[in-house]
């Protein structure tokens, strides 16, 4: 339940939690498998964590930066791999019941210029069969990088000066809770105007170990914060 000591706005909106989930690699360097096993099995628990975030009445959106702009840096065949992962996810988001059963509206953002082809398409897809829904709102970042993202809503307020800088971003609302696994303490780029206020918690799980119980035991921190927004 939201206690008394949340801003009413937060109330009224839902609560937003951004989720930074690293720790794919080291999970499987630590596990002696391969590096793509890791990934699969990282975007097996983003999966899991959608269900769990369901079940919380009070989360109405969850953004989760699935792949950023400096990932692209990394080796073509893990690149290249991390693509079939995902085109292989949100192709199956397409046809996952729970999806229209729950209301999850998903929206896929970030530089679509440096998306895989066989993205596109899937994403066009999602975007029109769940556009109507609103119980949950599921922002999927791929090749997002936060800098990229205020640069763009910067050209766009200059061509439309009376518009507001966080109406222009590709996330529009604010960040009440940030999630970051992987023993690293920052946020790499990600989010940084919508998490200006967020109570931000650092895990040292690794994402693909990350579970429903440290979950939960988030949830009930978040929940005890006194959030003050500068006051």
């Amino acid at each position: 339940m939201i206690t008394a000591t949340d801003d009413d706005k937060t109330r009224k909106r839902g609560i937003h939690i951004g989720v930074i989930p690293d720790g794919n690699r080291r999970y499987a360097i630590e596990k002696n498998i391969p590096i793509i096993q890791g990934h699969l099995e990282g975007a097996r628990r983003i999966d899991e964590f959608v269900d769990w975030c369901g079940e919380y009445p009070e989360i109405k959106r969850v953004s989760i930066f699935a792949l950023s702009t400096e990932n692209l840096n990394r080796p073509k065949d893990e690149v290249d791999a991390l693509w079939s992962v995902y085109r292989r996810e949100l192709e199956k988001l397409l046809k996952d019941p729970r999806i229209s059963e729950r209301k999850v509206k998903v929206n896929v953002l970030g530089e679509h210029g440096l998306w895989n082809p066989e993205i596109k398409d899937i994403v066009r897809q999602l975007y029109y069969s769940t556009k109507s829904y609103s119980k949950l709102v599921l922002n999927i970042l791929l090749a997002y990088g936060s800098k990229v993202e205020i640069n763009a809503a910067v050209k766009e307020i200059i061509k439309k000066p009376i518009m507001r800088l966080d109406k222009a971003l590709y996330v529009k609302e604010p960040l009440d809770l940030v999630i970051r696994t992987g023993k690293q303490h920052r946020l790499s780029n990600f989010m940084l105007y919508q998490a200006s206020y967020a109570e931000i918690y650092f895990s040292d799980t690794m994402w693909p170990a990350f579970t429903r119980k440290e979950f939960d035991y988030i949830m009930e921190w978040y929940f005890e914060q006194q959030r003050k927004y500068g006051k």
